[in-house]
């Protein structure tokens, strides 16, 4: 008898997923517009545009931008366009807070997933990561997952459930 410790679970082939691979691994730049208003409230046109020619656009290039706007205020939805032109170099534009930017950015990262690899493949989805509204990644998963991987379990190989099996 061989002393030796075998890993069961790397022989059995599975695949281990953790839904936290898909978060966003850099920071946010942000972009809020309640900078631009007059009086924290509303809009002038000219210094907007007067901000739009002076600002230094190439900070924001092949970065993650959340363009927003923390104060109370209507902000035109031209203003947003702007702004989002002078981004073109951006590697994602999100009109949302920084917060929610990086949990939009999550599930773009999730649902624009190839999951060829994991063809006929069993397939193990980590619990207990930090991530955003849990319950949609893992719906969202489950069916980019359907389709391709043989079987599906969720948890740790020790104390797995199994979600499906195809047949």
């Amino acid at each position: 008898m061989s002393d030796e410790i075998v890993n069961k679970v790397a022989e059995a082939g599975i695949e281990q997923l953790d839904l936290k691979d898909f978060l966003l691994k850099e920071s946010i730049l942000e972009i809020d517009l309640k900078h631009q208003l007059w009086n924290e409230f509303v809009l002038k046109e000219k210094d907007f545009r007067d901000w739009i020619k002076s600002n230094d656009w190439s900070v924001y290039s092949n970065k993650v931008v959340a363009v927003y706007c923390s104060a109370d205020a209507i902000i035109p939805a031209w203003a947003y366009m702007l702004v989002t032109s002078e981004l073109k170099d951006a590697k994602a534009i999100y009109c949302a807070n920084p917060e929610q930017a990086k949990a939009e950015y999550f599930f773009d990262n999730l649902k624009g997933w190839n999951v060829s690899h994991l063809t006929d493949k069993r397939v193990m989805v980590k619990g207990c990561s930090d991530i955003p509204d849990p319950e949609k990644a893992y719906v969202i998963l489950t069916q980019k997952l359907l389709p391709a991987a043989k079987s599906l379990m969720f948890g740790e190989p020790c104390s797995a459930v199994p979600v499906f099996k195809r047949k």
